[in-house]
C-alpha cells in the first residue's frame, strides 16, 4: 500500500478516472448495440452523428485508439447505409 501522501492521492485519482472512463466506454458500446439493433433507417441516421461524437470523445481521452474509432465509425456508417 502507498505510504506517501501524493501516492495515495494518485490512487484516488486513478480510481475516479477509471470509473469515469469505464462509464463512457460502456455507454458508447450500448449506443452501438442500439444502432446495430435498429431496422428503422431514419432512427439510425439520427443516432449516427451522436455515436460518432461519442467515439471521438473516447479517442480524445485516450480510452480507445484513433484507428479503432475510425474502423467503428466506418462499420456503423456502412450499416446505416445498408438499411
Amino acid at each position: 500500500m502507498a505510504n506517501h501522501k501524493s501516492a495515495k492521492k494518485r490512487i484516488r485519482q486513478s480510481a475516479k478516472r477509471n470509473a469515469a472512463n469505464s462509464y463512457f466506454h460502456k455507454t458508447t458500446r450500448n449506443a452501438m448495440r442500439k444502432l446495430r439493433a435498429t431496422s428503422n433507417k431514419k432512427e439510425a441516421i439520427a443516432l449516427l452523428p451522436t455515436l460518432e461524437s461519442m467515439l471521438d470523445k473516447l479517442t480524445k481521452r485516450n480510452i480507445i485508439h484513433k484507428n479503432k474509432a475510425a474502423n467503428l465509425k466506418s462499420k456503423l456508417a456502412k450499416h446505416v447505409n445498408s438499411l
